[in-house]
């Protein structure tokens, strides 16, 4: 890995197709190691684009599938998907999903990630999804430990929730990806449960994911190094860290 990188940055490539995202992965070289594919590029090559991104170029692969289905299901997608030698790949976070994922998995260096509550609902979402009731922080920090009981490998979080996750007996080991960052005077989208780089990482973050304060920036390479700069900062270290 380069010392202009820092695999904790993960650059959500959701871009309409693989060409763009080639684009974007070339504009950002050596800054960036680490990049994220998702559901919106699927149709556009993104399967495709991760082996490339991986195989030819080096780069660590975090693939966003969110896979939700019956046990069996799963267990068939993510054991295809393990083929490919991919980093990590997410799934919701119910526990029969995630033993099914990791069955699946069958020993791979591919980690499972949990997703607990998306970063873009709040709690009139919610209650609108007949979701039980309760703070967010609470609820995502029991689906937590239970997809951490159930075997995940870490799970997807805001950096909100981080802190709370990181204190869990069952988060030994375990690693928090947290999407929802913006840099400081970046626009917030559609994520309702933000955080800046440094707290994120001092919240107890292994990975932030940066998507279009990265893309939109005048110059994209910049804006990737910024966020680097920040990771490794003071302010980016957790507490608890001598």
């Amino acid at each position: 890995m380069s010392s202009a990188s820092d695999d904790r940055l993960i650059v959500a490539l959701d871009v309409p197709n693989a060409l763009q995202g080639l684009q974007m992965a070339s504009t950002l070289g050596d800054a960036v190691s680490f990049y994220k594919i998702g559901l919106g590029m699927l149709t556009g090559g993104g399967l495709a684009l991760a082996n490339e991104l991986k195989q030819d170029y080096g780069k660590r692969i975090f693939l966003d599938m969110k896979l939700f289905d019956i046990g069996a299901t799963v267990e068939s997608a993510v054991r295809g998907l393990a083929q490919f030698d991919l980093d990590f790949l997410t799934v919701h976070g119910d526990p029969y999903v995630v033993r099914a994922a990791k069955e699946g998995a069958g020993g791979k260096d591919m980690k499972i990630l949990a997703v607990t509550i998306l970063t873009s609902l709040d709690r009139a979402d919610l209650d609108g999804a007949l979701i039980q009731p309760g703070d967010i922080p609470e609820l995502v920090t029991l689906r937590a430990a239970r997809a951490f009981e159930a075997g995940a490998d870490g799970v997807i979080a805001s950096p909100n929730e981080a802190a709370l996750i990181r204190a869990l007996p069952e988060a030994e080991g375990k690693l928090i990806v947290t999407p929802g960052v913006r840099p400081v005077g970046a626009e917030s989208g559609d994520q309702k449960r933000i955080a800046t780089p440094a707290s994120a990482a001092a919240n107890g973050a292994d990975h932030i994911v940066v998507g279009r304060p990265i893309h939109t920036a005048p110059d994209p390479r910049s804006a990737a190094e910024a966020i680097v700069a920040e990771l490794r900062s003071p302010q980016a270290q957790r507490p608890n860290r001598g």
